[in-house]
């Protein structure tokens, strides 16, 4: 008798189907069974609000956590950035793959990158996170551009540029990476990866979140084996910063953890990781940007320590009243 298939919760978008059959792949090539996806519809997908409106974070989760718990799917997997800082009593985050590129795109008018976008030049994204940094990196570059609030899908958000609607629109560069790559999607507009030293990323931007039933232990223990320790290391420091920060998705943080290893070449041994953070009014005229570095942490304690000490010297540089903005 054939085990029956594993049920995947998915969100139905063309990104999260495409994320969650990756997972689905490599669930079945550990396991040897049959993984069925089941798509499920969200709050946050057929609300046509902006995001910091609606609450922003766990809009796209709760329906998809309701299934696990109600027992229709065995799994769940979600775009780590959409998920709440706090961690689900009954619930287990089994597995954090290796992270696709942290970066943010710029996808503008042929021929346009950040520095050289047009004065007035419109540019859209639904992030007061990316509002904050661009409207710093104009102010700081002499440039005048207008942050336009949008949402959709990545081929919505493209369809503005390419209409002529926006001259440049900014996406995850994991969420074009992972849908077939820029190409396709994009043709002849031009792709501009914004350096993280200009535009830090969502805390979790790029990397994936695989949940399940606590009670469902076998299964918790075979999704370990997707686990990548060290993007799970950087992602509970960038968390547990926001979480400290006491800001949800839809708030205007930036942060990356990244591993230094000890010099050049090959084989060199990764044993230090940088934190940096930074908050800021959506429109860029205060920033408060810092970072730290320490260990590698080992331990889940050890990667919350980290994040915690930068939020700590964030907020004794004033993050805390920059928190409060949204933008509408």
């Amino acid at each position: 008798m054939t085990e029956r298939a594993l049920r995947l919760g998915t969100r139905r978008s063309k990104l999260a189907m495409a994320q969650s059959g990756h997972v689905a792949d490599a669930v079945r090539q550990l396991t040897g069974r049959p993984v069925e996806l089941v798509e499920i519809t969200t709050y946050g997908d057929t609300s046509r609000e902006h995001l910091a409106q609606i609450g922003g974070t766990g809009v796209f989760v709760a329906a998809l956590r309701d299934a696990l718990l109600a027992d229709e799917v065995d799994f769940a997997v979600h775009s780590l950035k959409d998920l709440p800082t706090a961690q689900h009593p009954d619930l287990v985050l089994a597995a954090i793959p290796e992270r696709e590129d942290p970066r943010d795109v710029l996808v503008a008018r042929p021929g346009l990158t950040l520095a050289t976008l047009p004065a007035g030049a419109r540019v859209g994204t639904g992030s007061p996170r990316r509002m904050a940094q661009l409207n710093a990196y104009a102010r700081s570059h002499g440039l005048t551009i207008e942050t336009v609030p949008i949402r959709g899908n990545i081929d919505t958000r493209v369809g503005y540029v390419r209409s002529g609607e926006l001259d440049a629109v900014v996406l995850a560069a994991a969420g074009l990476n992972r849908i077939g790559g820029t190409e396709e999607l994009t043709g002849s507009l031009s792709v501009d990866h914004l350096s993280v030293d200009t535009v830090l990323p969502a805390p979790g931007q790029g990397a994936l979140a695989v949940e399940c039933a606590a009670s469902h232990a076998d299964l918790v223990a075979t999704l370990a084996e997707l686990d990548d320790p060290y993007t799970r290391a950087a992602v509970t420091a960038e968390r547990s910063l926001l979480a400290a920060l006491e800001a949800g998705c839809s708030a205007p943080v930036g942060a990356l953890a990244d591993l230094l290893a000890d010099g050049p070449g090959h084989g060199q041994v990764v044993t230090e990781m940088r934190l940096r953070g930074v908050v800021g009014t959506t429109d860029g005229s205060t920033l408060v940007q810092l970072s730290t570095t320490g260990p590698v942490p080992t331990s889940y304690d050890e990667a919350v320590a980290l994040g915690r000490e930068l939020a700590d010297e964030m907020l004794a540089k004033g993050a805390a009243g920059l928190m409060g903005e949204r933008a509408l």
